[in-house]
């Protein structure tokens, strides 16, 4: 039996009602840890990250358990999904046009894992053994490059994540942010221009291939 699962039900696994590890940033009578951003930033600190890691780990542990149920002992598992080369969880993320308090209070459900921290969950876990891991590179952009793909991968690029996040910033900032929705991922577009224009961005993706053990007996 073979599963394969896409990036997106990784990213969405535990749904953004549930994906909130972060009673520790959003305390209730203070100021939100991770104020003005929506991700982990260079300048998040140190207990951001380690809440995005602690929400991966065990929301992963679930999804790793959920589906050595369904499956045979030797059955096969691939998974492919964005993920890291650095240590460093780090990003930057695009701010405005919404209220600051919103903003304060929304955490992107995503967190992309390195190499090692995939392999210390799967055998954390042990449902499952690893047959294959790979992490490699992919454009941004699938289209190409040169002039062209300078001057069309942002819009590209705003529409894909335009498709990803679009349901999610509407749930948490409300029926307003509809109305700055189209401006701020233009913005986007634009920022993303003008990075390619000066580099040639790579995302970071990880293929397993994955084993199920033998079953626990019952005594």
């Amino acid at each position: 039996m073979t599963i394969l699962v896409s990036k997106n039900d990784l990213t969405l696994l535990a749904g953004q009602g549930h994906f909130r590890p972060f009673a520790c940033l959003n305390r209730e009578g203070g100021p939100p840890l991770n104020k003005g951003k929506l991700y982990i930033s260079k300048t998040s600190p140190e207990c951001v990250a380690r809440a995005y890691a602690d929400q991966f780990k065990r929301d992963f542990s679930r999804f790793l358990g959920s589906r050595s149920a369904e499956m045979v002992t030797g059955g096969r598992m691939v998974l492919t999904l964005m993920g890291r080369i650095s240590n460093n969880p780090s990003s930057e993320c695009l701010l405005g046009l919404v209220e600051e308090t919103k903003v304060d209070s929304f955490d992107a459900p995503y967190y992309a894992p390195s190499a090692e921290e995939l392999k210390c969950e799967i055998t954390n876990e042990g449902s499952f053994a690893i047959d294959y891991l790979e992490t490699f590179e992919a454009s941004w952009d699938y289209f190409g490059c040169g002039e062209e793909y300078v001057q069309f991968s942002g819009v590209r690029v705003a529409k894909m994540v335009r498709a990803v996040v679009e349901s999610m910033l509407e749930s948490h900032f409300g029926g307003g942010i509809l109305v700055v929705m189209d401006e701020l991922f233009r913005r986007y577009a634009e920022m993303v221009d003008d990075y390619l224009s000066k580099n040639r961005a790579k995302n970071i993706l990880v293929v397993v291939s994955l084993i199920r053990k033998d079953a626990p007996r019952s005594l």
